[in-house]
Parts: C-alpha cells; sequence; structure tokens
C-alpha cells in the first residue's frame, strides 16, 4: 500500500477488527466455499476472518497477508485456541503479492481497498485477480460511511463520521467505497457479467453491542493512529477528540441507541 493504514495497530483497532468473522463479515461469500480450497486473506489483520475461512476448508489451506506481522500474534493465538491448523499468515503488499501467477481459488479482502488511492486499488485488484486461479473468485467487502445511520441524533456523531471521512480523503481514500466498490473492479478488469453485486450490513443496538461499539471508538479516538493522523493532518485538536469520545459515550449510554452501516460486496469470477 502506498499510504499507511491510518489506523495503526493499537489494540483498539485490533478488538474491533478481531469482531468480524465469516458469519458477520463474509457470509456473502459463504456458498462459494469448498473444502479443499486454498484462500488468500488480504488485509487480514488480526485473522479473525482469515481463521474462520481456515476452518470452513478442512482440506485446503488459508494465508492471511497484511503489511506489518503487528497483528499476527493474535491470529495466530486464535488458531491455536480453535485447533484449526491449515493458516497462516505473511506480510505482503497488496500491489505486490508475493505469489505466484494463478495460485489461489479464492482471494478475499475485507475494507482494505477503502484506504487505498484510485491508482493503488486498481493495481490492488488487478493482483488479486492475477494470483487467483481461472475460474476462481476474487472476493471483496467494503463500508460505506455515507450510509451510516444512529439514534438517538446524539450531538457530536454526525461531527464525527464527517470527520472520519474528511481524515479518510486526506490520506488518499474513500471512504464512501461501498457503493463505488463494482465499478473499481470493473476499472481493474473485470466484465460486467462476471461479478456478482450484493450489499451487507451491520448493525448494534442490544446494550452489549452499544457497551462494546462505543467503548472501541472512545478508545480509537483516544489512542489510536487514527488520533495521531487527525492531529498531525490538521483536522481536529485533542478537544475536539475529547468531545467526539464524549458523544460516543452517551450514544453506547441511550437504552435506544441503534447504529447501522451498509457495505457493498462482489464476487468476481476469474477468466
Amino acid at each position: 500500500m502506498t499510504q499507511e493504514y491510518p489506523h495503526g495497530h493499537h489494540q483498539s483497532v485490533l478488538r474491533g477488527h478481531g469482531w468480524r468473522t465469516v458469519s458477520n463479515s463474509a457470509a456473502y461469500l459463504v456458498g462459494s466455499l469448498k473444502p479443499d480450497m486454498v484462500i488468500l486473506d488480504v488485509g487480514c489483520g488480526p485473522g479473525s476472518i482469515t481463521v474462520d475461512l481456515a476452518s470452513m476448508v478442512p482440506q485446503g489451506k488459508v494465508i492471511g497477508l497484511d503489511t506489518t506481522s503487528d497483528p499476527f500474534e493474535a491470529g495466530l493465538k486464535l488458531a491455536a485456541e480453535r485447533g484449526v491448523n491449515n493458516v497462516s499468515f505473511d506480510v505482503g503488499d497488496a500491489k505486490r503479492l508475493p505469489f505466484p501467477d494463478k495460485t489461489f481459488d479464492m482471494v478475499h479482502a475485507h475494507q482494505v481497498l477503502q484506504y487505498l488511492d484510485k491508482d493503488d486499488r486498481v493495481q490492488a485488484i488487478r493482483e488479486m485477480r492475477r494470483v487467483a486461479k481461472s475460474g476462481g473468485l476474487v472476493c471483496m467487502r467494503e463500508g460505506d460511511q455515507g450510509t451510516v445511520t444512529f439514534y438517538p441524533e446524539v450531538n457530536g456523531l454526525k461531527v464525527f463520521v464527517e470527520l472520519y471521512c474528511k481524515v479518510a480523503r486526506a490520506s488518499g481514500g474513500e471512504p464512501d467505497a461501498g457503493r463505488r466498490l463494482h465499478t473499481w473492479v470493473k476499472e481493474a478488469g473485470f466484465l460486467a457479467a462476471d461479478i456478482t453485486v450484493t450489499a451487507g450490513t451491520w448493525c448494534y443496538n442490544s446494550p452489549e453491542e452499544r457497551a462494546w461499539w462505543s467503548s472501541v471508538w472512545v478508545d480509537r479516538i483516544q489512542h489510536s493512529g487514527w488520533r495521531e493522523t487527525t492531529i498531525t493532518g490538521g483536522h481536529a485538536t485533542q478537544t475536539d477528540l475529547d468531545r467526539l469520545a464524549e458523544a460516543w459515550r452517551a450514544w453506547g449510554s441511550s437504552e435506544d441507541g441503534w447504529y447501522a452501516i451498509v457495505h457493498g460486496e462482489v464476487l468476481c469470477q476469474v477468466r
């Protein structure tokens, strides 16, 4: 990736990413899985989806790839706890994948392209297609910040979403990636007839969900790389961020609190 991941790999970030599973973040591809598949998970982070995928292809194997090994400890620990031994992790660049052509039955990426600029994301998609076998699949899912809805209208949460998008775009990314994903894969060379487009959601409403999601963002606002990126980029002050953290606490403590976001999804057939 040309840009560094703006959120970094602080524990608060890994805690949020570690919640992700195939069920809640990649259900759109489950019907395409086969027990002996060889899968590459690009931008795997702490590996919760990676390990989940490996458990679903017991005769196959899954490789998780990220730009740094910092989050791999969590993935290896999870694999050991679940008795999953057909998974491994490696460091690599999405734009120059360190694998031969036609290596994988499936290449998966979750919330990766939104952090890349236009040229890099097209190159990353082309690389994912290059390392996928003929007849294989390239599967991607991207969030869309423009679809975020929340209740009640806590003062500060709308400001937070606007600031999040501003910081993302200043870093070269596109926070409204979900609605654009199907166009990006066409730019990278996939034909419309070979692309299946769907949408998924995350929704947080129960007391446990609200407590967890709000605490994740309070911690990320106060401690993660996103905080440093936001302040050093001149997008907000520490006082501004403290107010946004309080807004998240207020939302999390509201018994009627509700939050949702839509994600764009694509399954791309490789010819």
